[in-house]
């Protein structure tokens, strides 16, 4: 059995995405000496080589590509319980809720701090990049999530459904309607993930022809604005950034928006699923 330092796993994963010894050695800020050392006392505990190295490059074994799929999960892992450790020795009388765009916590929360007048109740706002990672990681203790997320190692409570508009700029031909279907958007550009909108996805008549994927709302907004493409958000989403320059419009044949909190399995603390009962009273 092999016991993995996780120093050199953490050096071993900055030489592979250089792949370079002196870049990595410089992000590391150790000497590339040190470095190398490091390297091959991690290959000789492993058993294989990790790296193809000549004058002119650096490039993964096989087994070291498989050792970088393996170890970015696990010093996240271990990342994430340091945090946790630390936050429950400093912060044991704080609670912080994580919030997507558009979804408005504040009954609950207020709840929760008239039940329990002694905690701290903190908000972080997410995006859909981060939002379920704030929670692996212990940055949060509960997030407001939107779905579909990846469930692995957390408890997930429904909570409410919302339906989901398209925003379209305003002068766009589509902007006056009191609905549209969906098959109404199947030539327009997408700026967003396709697989976010599986409806418009199956259908589209110009899916090799999809717009950039812009991640925040202000950028996906500020694209539709100037005629770049259409995008699909939730009602309070698009409610929330309302524009002059800009229209949402309900679209019929496109499913709602879930909305649940979610938080670690190992939280096992009461204080959760009172928490999950009072964001469910709307």
């Amino acid at each position: 059995m092999v016991d993995v330092d996780l120093r050199k796993l953490r050096y071993f994963v900055a030489v592979a995405e250089h792949l370079h010894f002196g870049r990595a050695a410089r992000a590391l800020y150790i000497a590339q000496p040190v470095l190398s050392r490091q390297i091959r006392a991690l290959e000789d505990e492993l058993g294989a080589q990790l790296f193809v190295r000549d004058r002119r490059s650096t490039e993964l074994t096989a087994a070291g590509a498989q050792l970088l799929a393996d170890a970015r999960p696990l010093l996240a892992s271990a990342n994430a319980l340091r945090r946790r450790v630390i936050r429950a020795s400093r912060d044991a009388d704080t609670f912080t809720v994580g919030f997507m765009p558009g979804l408005i916590v504040t009954e609950p929360v207020r709840a929760l701090r008239e039940r329990h007048p002694g905690l701290t109740v903190e908000l972080v706002r997410t995006t859909w990049d981060d939002q379920v990672e704030v929670i692996r990681d212990g940055r949060v203790d509960a997030g407001f999530v939107r779905m579909p997320i990846d469930r692995h190692g957390l408890r997930v409570r429904p909570l409410y459904t919302e339906p989901r508009v398209v925003v379209l700029a305003a002068e766009h031909r589509l902007a006056g309607k009191e609905s549209v279907e969906i098959a109404d958007l199947a030539d327009e550009r997408l700026s967003q993930d396709p697989d976010a909108v599986p409806e418009w996805r199956d259908i589209a008549t110009r899916s090799r022809d999809v717009a950039p994927v812009f991640r925040s709302v202000e950028e996906k907004l500020e694209h539709v604005a100037a005629g770049y493409g259409i995008v699909v958000l939730p009602l309070s989403v698009a409610t929330f950034y309302t524009r002059p320059d800009i229209a949402y419009v309900p679209v019929r044949g496109l499913a709602p928006n879930q909305v649940c909190l979610a938080w670690a399995v190992e939280r096992r603390d009461p204080l959760f699923d009172e928490f999950a009962e009072l964001a469910a009273v709307r």
